[in-house]
């Protein structure tokens, strides 16, 4: 990798300079012939840069991994991880590498970081690639859940290297360049105490602390008052995607961030037909990150977070206690957060143990039978303003919808009831469009040809997923029986 000339990033490193000993300097491999597949100019002038030089050949070679930037520091980042509850204490970035981190437009201290650049010595035998298809699909699903508002990595760039990949076939290679709050994980709490290295524990926790949560700083207990901001982070944003049937697919130890933002787009996508039960990734054959699996893994994932704190928390004759005591809080957290949510999405404001059992006999109806997730709670808001059969056509026996719809109405009505203004409040949380499997993939497919089109209509009806726009009706709607059962796989 040779030296860029000229500042692209105005780079200020705090994980090299702070965290020595979780991560291996490490250089990218070059690709042939990088050619720019995909830029997100809206976040390149977020983080403060001219997306005509990113697009430009020297931008391009950095995007690609061929030219360092003026002050990156490449590292690949070593952390542990629980996969499918068995510990891998050595994983790391094995085809990534860290280049640095920018202060954006607002201030906020951002990574940059390349994702299929290459083998690093994390590598465990894969051949540290990456495929245009995956790269895109975590581009695309980044920026829509960016759109639904819910904390979440975002792809910079998907660059196509010129290379090929070996997989099943061959296949066009990219590398995408992601841009985080931070990389710090579960897992890298896990590999600093995993190594026995008490006072790398302490480092990291003090630099997660003034990184992500300051206010941790000032407690009596920080380090007992840092998991307790993580856990709280990852309570509303495990509730933010179930609000909308996100199903992350591999809630890995290592895919669980302190700063709680979603990380790792791979065999995730959104549920249709209301299931707690649905899976997609091909080898989650026991469910364990089914829908419904999806808060008490988090709380399992937590858990694991308490045991790389405990030597810190001050009162240790009690720390297992304290922290058992903090873990314990994150359904109650949780629920807390989805009930709001749910309550919004219904335009309910009233007292939360009245609209429970209403809630509740909305997704048993809709799990009993098999009613599109987003599109009814859309619906309901229509109903609002008087198209009653818009959500009713939905249901193959109505008449159960009918009488829950009753109760529904009543609810409201003993609210201050302005049908328009809480149908206007219900839209502005219930999305029109989410990525939907099948127009995900068929954007895929038309990618792999070389037609970029669709895939960048689809981005622009994902960047207002709440407008419902004329013309755009296919895109709102379920995937079609011909589609099939949809299985997504990690994209290694």
């Amino acid at each position: 990798m040779s030296v860029a000339t000229g500042p692209l990033f105005a780079f200020d490193n705090s994980f090299v300079r702070e965290l020595e000993g979780l991560y291996e300097p490490w250089q990218a491999a070059p690709a042939s012939v990088p050619r720019m597949l995909l830029l997100n100019e809206p976040l390149a002038i977020e983080l403060g840069v001219d997306p005509a030089a990113l697009s430009a050949p020297d931008g391009v070679a950095v995007l690609a991994g061929n030219l360092a930037p003026d002050g990156a520091s490449p590292v690949a980042q070593a952390y542990s991880g629980h996969q499918f509850g068995g510990f891998s204490p050595r994983l790391g970035d094995g085809r990534a590498l860290l280049l640095g981190e920018v202060l954006d437009m607002h201030g906020r201290r951002r990574d940059l970081h390349l994702k299929g650049s290459g083998r690093t010595p994390f590598a465990r035998g894969g051949d540290g690639r990456a495929a245009v298809g995956p790269m895109l699909r975590e581009y695309v699903i980044g920026e829509a859940m960016h759109a639904l508002g819910i904390p979440t990595t975002r792809a910079l760039a998907v660059v196509a290297t010129g290379d090929q990949v070996a997989r099943e076939a061959m296949l066009p290679g990219a590398v995408l360049t992601r841009v985080a709050a931070s990389h710090l994980r579960v897992g890298t709490f896990q590999y600093a105490a995993a190594h026995d290295d008490p006072a790398l524990v302490r480092r990291l926790a003090d630099h997660a602390i003034a990184r992500h949560h300051p206010a941790a700083g000032e407690a009596d207990d920080p380090y007992l008052a840092l998991f307790e901001a993580v856990v709280e982070k990852q309570a509303s944003l495990i509730a933010r995607w179930m609000l909308v049937g996100f199903v992350h697919g591999v809630m890995n130890t290592d895919n669980m961030t302190i700063s709680g933002e979603t990380i790792d787009y791979g065999p995730c996508a959104f549920m249709d037909a209301y299931d707690p039960a649905t899976v997609f990734s091909s080898i989650d054959h026991g469910g364990r990150y089914a829908y419904g699996n999806q808060p008490p893994v988090a709380q399992w994932n937590l858990a694991r977070l308490a045991e790389a704190l405990l030597p810190l928390i001050d009162a240790q004759e009690t720390a297992i206690e304290v922290a058992t005591e903090v873990l314990r809080s994150f359904p109650e957290r949780y629920d807390a957060h989805l009930g709001r949510g749910l309550r919004a999405k219904l335009g309910l404001t009233g007292d939360v143990g009245e609209d429970e059992a209403l809630i509740d006999d909305l997704l048993g109806l809709l799990q009993a039978q098999q009613i599109d997730f987003t599109s009814l709670f859309r619906a309901l808001s229509a109903s609002l303003r008087g198209d009653a059969e818009r959500a009713r056509s939905l249901f193959s026996e109505p008449e159960a919808f009918d009488g829950w719809s009753q109760r529904w109405r009543t609810a409201l009505s003993a609210q201050a009831f302005d049908p328009q203004a809480i149908a206007d409040a219900m839209d502005r949380v219930n999305p029109v469009y989410i990525a939907r499997n099948h127009h995900v993939e068929e954007a895929l497919t038309m990618a792999s040809t070389g037609d970029l089109d669709p895939l960048r209509r689809l981005l622009d009806v994902l960047a207002r997923p709440f407008d419902e726009r004329p013309g755009l009706e296919a895109y709102a709607a379920p995937a079609p029986p011909s589609f099939g059962e949809y299985r997504t796989f990690c994209g290694t």
